[in-house]
């Protein structure tokens, strides 16, 4: 009894040990949900993934043992007569001849062997339901269904029968598939065992009437789920590739239609057959069948497929073709949002003139002259200050400066603490001290200073700069690289912002980290973060909190696995608190008659809107489309999770913008899909391309850009996202594509076509007249041939009234510097291509004078008019003036204010050169 008990003990022990990390980490992860109430998504989330493990082990274990159940005696029965027939009797005497490798065989008996069926169908039960259990959304959309309102035209079934209950089917198919082979393998082996003991090693399978009763039986189900899969395959020929577009053609509805169902009935069949051979015992019968099967199969899926294709499809192919090409336009155009392409006509072609400019001061004024990569550099050159600080990337967004709509480009300055110094590199400072960035640097898409440098809206640490966009809450705990868990409100206090030779320090103020106030909850998480130094560190106070998932990048999805996210979450300044603003969407594999996208995906909505508050780390999901079914159903499987739009504070709600990854998709799949016509789809006679650029040197395909323009159907101008076509195999421009962002307007897409009989210069085809132009060929050579390497922007294409205007940027990088300075935009309209220190001295070259420029050049931040009367005696005193000014900051840490000073130094002493000549 001691001895069992210590067993028992044992048992229990192990299965505590093994599965306590698992226990620690849901534990901490309920911890967590509950810090962002979301414990409804949580419990939902695991209540789905358990039920769905507990349901398919359940069953796949009942069912595999007792099937092993009803295999026991007639293995015990074998292995008794085995051991009967070893035995040899001599003069009364029984003695057993006994191998060694048949010892073992003498120590099983009833209960062994119960033991090893009911061990062997927890194993595969355990690695079965643990197969399965990742399912559990595809259960929870079977059981939170939303119609469409659109039938496919094969089976006149709703689009949601595809989406939401087909795979459920499918899955539920699957799983009784494998628990038939599996059982079928295992009790196959137990049976070939046991005949082998009586045949001394031959192996006869279904020689005795056990056997052949029970593996018939389970051959006949799974024939009949057999049946069943034929069933649902016809389902899947809506999503056939074997036609001349995605989709069923005319060979799978003529032919393999009818062959799916005559396999369904054959296999059927096989499954009555296989019962009914049991008493007839003619084992050549069944295997008949099956090879009947495996024949018509071949014959029908296969071979008559392939002569119908050949010899009826392909000699006269549009014309049987035709409706199925029809419905892949047709659903392809409804699964992406094409149908809801607004098409107008764009004049195009027109010259522009003076007055033209002076009108749309507002659309030249939002000229993006930075391209993000090199403004990149810029930034860590100039507003990075410290070496832990880091411009992960450049946002494009559009604010209210000074009473006037500007597109600006703005990146958030994290602390990357990967970056600090070696010796810096402790718990300490990077678990409790050094635990966010600071900040954001702001600067217009337009303008520049006369070092070719950006002009910033808001630099440095703290935050200054435009009144409009205060930041008052800079602290940045959550973000893209904020990779690590860190412990505030603790007795050591946070590094805040550098100052001068000094640092400022914080304290945390947010309440949705995790409260470690309880030696049980240090154990914890000291146990799941493989960190002992939580458990014995003396700053953890009671009030202490642990940020868990701090990147958003991970953060958002752990609540949100079901959606799939754009690839550029864009910081946002409202109020003066800093949030992440992250497009998410909803996507399927299953919508008939729609051609795919990155492998299989074939429909695509930008459902949801997700905040993340910065500081706090709150996450909120608006939905953004509401009549998106798939949406709908994630509401009804997580209630309360989603808000309405309307529910987004309103400023936060100006800074929504059309999503870039969708319009890439829309904008890709459109290259096919505005053709209409299935002849003219069929034949690709109007195919358009995505156009390509000269970037850094490269050609490459064009990215669609923001801007603010004024549409023709709009009083006001409007932050849109742009992108040109090309015809195939052509380089001229023959149409352009607007995602729309601002207010009513957010959502709808707008393609303006040119005339046909109008050559309109594709973006290609400027960069080739501006390699033709020999000043601005000859210059560009000259810089090169300098040190200095010439770095060619993005080729914007922006539409005024009814024309279009060509800006490239140009900038230059010299040897010893990373950092790149712009240093001419190049302006073609027309027949002209004009290059020029700034975007207005060029139009000004087109134009003539009053394009509405500003009399005086465009300068960086804090610097002043040049005085019409300068001498050499003056301009050494403002030498000296902004030097001794430059060495106080320099002194006081501010590292922006000098360089601004350097800057100011050398543009007096290039003037004070130009007066001693």
């Amino acid at each position: 009894m001691r001895k069992k008990l210590f067993w028992y003990l044992l048992t229990i022990v192990f299965l505590l040990f093994s599965t306590s990390y698992w226990l620690a980490n849901l534990y901490t992860d309920w911890l967590w949900f509950s810090s962002l109430n979301y414990q409804s998504v949580f419990t939902t989330i695991l209540f789905s993934e358990l039920g769905l493990r507990l349901a398919t082990g359940l069953i796949f274990f009942i069912f595999i043992l007792l099937n092993l159940l009803l295999t026991r005696n007639f293995l015990l029965r074998k292995l008794e007569e085995f051991r009967y027939n070893r035995r040899q009797i001599f003069d009364g005497n029984v003695i057993v001849i006994q191998q060694p490798a048949e010892q073992w065989l003498d120590k099983i008996n009833k209960r062994s062997v119960g033991l090893i069926f009911l061990l062997l169908g927890l194993v595969l039960a355990f690695m079965t339901s643990s197969a399965y259990s990742g399912d559990w959304i595809t259960l929870q959309k079977y059981l939170n269904s939303v119609k469409f309102g659109d039938t496919d035209p094969i089976f006149n079934k709703d689009i949601g029968y595809y989406v939401f209950k087909l795979p459920f089917y499918e899955f539920i198919l699957s799983f009784l598939t494998w628990t038939i082979v599996a059982t079928v393998m295992i009790v196959g082996a137990v049976y070939f065992f046991a005949e082998a003991l009586e045949n001394r090693g031959r192996f006869e399978l279904l020689k005795s009437t056990q056997s052949r009763i029970h593996i018939s039986t389970l051959a006949a189900l799974f024939f009949l789920l057999k049946a069943v899969n034929y069933y649902l395959n016809q389902f899947g020929l809506l999503f056939s590739t074997g036609g001349a577009v995605y989709g069923a053609g005319y060979t799978d509805t003529h032919v393999i239609l009818l062959a799916l169902k005559v396999l369904a009935v054959l296999s059927l069949l096989t499954a009555a057959l296989i019962l009914i051979n049991i008493y007839l015992r003619r084992f050549k019968l069944v295997l008949y069948s099956v090879i009947g099967i495996v024949a018509v199969s071949i014959l029908l899926n296969g071979i008559v497929p392939y002569i119908v294709e050949r010899f009826v499809v392909e000699p006269n192919q549009f014309n049987r073709e035709k409706p199925y090409i029809a419905n892949n336009i047709e659903y392809t155009r409804k699964a992406y949002g094409l149908d809801k392409i607004e098409q107008k006509k764009f004049p195009a072609g027109e010259t522009l003139e003076v007055k033209d400019i002076q009108e749309n001061r507002e659309t030249i004024e939002n000229i993006r002259l930075w391209d993000w990569k090199p403004l990149q550099q810029t930034y860590a050159q100039l507003q990075e200050m410290r070496l832990y600080y880091e411009f992960s990337d450049i946002d494009i967004d559009r604010y209210y400066i000074n009473g006037d709509y500007r597109q600006v480009m703005l990146a958030p300055r994290e602390l990357n603490q990967g970056q600090l110094p070696s010796q810096a590199q402790t718990w300490v400072n990077k678990k409790l001290i050094y635990t966010h960035g600071y900040g954001v640097a702001m600067s217009p898409v337009n303008e520049v200073s006369r070092e070719g440098l950006p002009k910033f809206f808001i630099k440095d640490i703290p935050p200054r700069g435009a009144e409009d966009v205060k930041v008052t809450r800079p602290e940045i705990y959550f973000g893209e690289k904020t990779n690590e868990y860190v412990i505030v409100n603790t007795d050591t206090k946070e590094f805040n912002y550098p100052q001068g030779d000094k640092n400022v320090y914080t304290t945390y103020e947010g309440e949705h980290g995790i409260k470690i106030n309880s030696i049980f909850k240090r154990l914890l998480f000291a146990y799941v973060l493989s960190d002992t130094k939580i458990l014995f560190t003396g700053d953890i106070t009671s009030d202490s909190q642990i940020l868990l998932y701090r990147n958003i990048r991970e953060r958002v999805p752990k609540i949100a696995p079901f959606l799939s996210f754009d690839n550029d979450p864009y910081i946002v300044i409202s109020d003066g608190k800093l949030y992440w603003m992250w497009d998410a969407y909803t996507i399927t594999n299953m919508y008939p008659y729609s051609e795919p996208f990155q492998g299989d995906l074939n429909y695509i909505r930008n459902a949801v809107k997700v905040v993340v508050d910065a500081y706090t780390g709150e996450v909120d999901f608006y939905i953004a489309d509401k009549e998106d079914p798939i949406i709908q159903s994630y509401s009804n499987i997580f209630p309360g999770m989603f808000k309405n739009l309307e529910e987004m504070p309103e400023d936060l709600r100006s800074h929504i913008r059309y999503p870039i990854d969708l319009f890439k998709v829309q904008a890709q799949m459109y290259t096919n899909y505005h053709m209409l016509n299935p002849q003219v789809f069929y034949n690709k006679e109007d195919r358009w391309e995505l156009p390509t650029e000269v970037f850094q040197g490269e050609e490459q395909e064009m990215e669609p850009y923001y801007t603010i323009i004024k549409l023709h159907d709009s009083k006001k101008p409007e932050f849109v996202q742009i992108l040109p076509f090309t015809p195939t195999n052509k380089k001229n421009m023959i149409a352009w594509l607007a995602g729309r962002s601002d207010g009513e307007n957010y959502g709808r897409l707008l393609l303006y076509e040119f005339p046909k009989q109008k050559l309109v210069y594709g973006p290609m085809q400027v960069e080739a007249r501006i390699d033709q132009d020999t000043t601005i060929s000859q210059q560009l050579s000259l810089w090169d041939q300098r040190g200095s390497s010439v770095i060619r922007g993005n080729l914007l294409v922006i539409p005024v009234e009814d024309s279009i205007l060509y800006v490239e940027p140009l900038y230059l990088k010299s040897e010893q510097s990373s950092m790149p300075e712009l240093r001419r935009v190049i302006v073609a309209h027309g027949d002209r291509v004009v290059m020029e220190p700034t975007l207005e001295l060029a139009l000004q070259r087109i134009f003539g004078k009053g394009t509405g420029a500003p009399e005086k050049e465009i300068s960086g931040p804090g610097a002043e008019p040049q005085p019409k009367n300068e001498t050499i005696d003056s301009l050494v005193k403002k030498a000296v003036q902004i030097y001794n000014q430059a060495q106080e900051q320099l002194k006081n840490g501010d590292w922006a204010g000098y360089g601004e000073s350097q800057r100011q130094l050398k543009d007096v002493l290039d003037r004070l050169v130009q007066q001693s000549r």
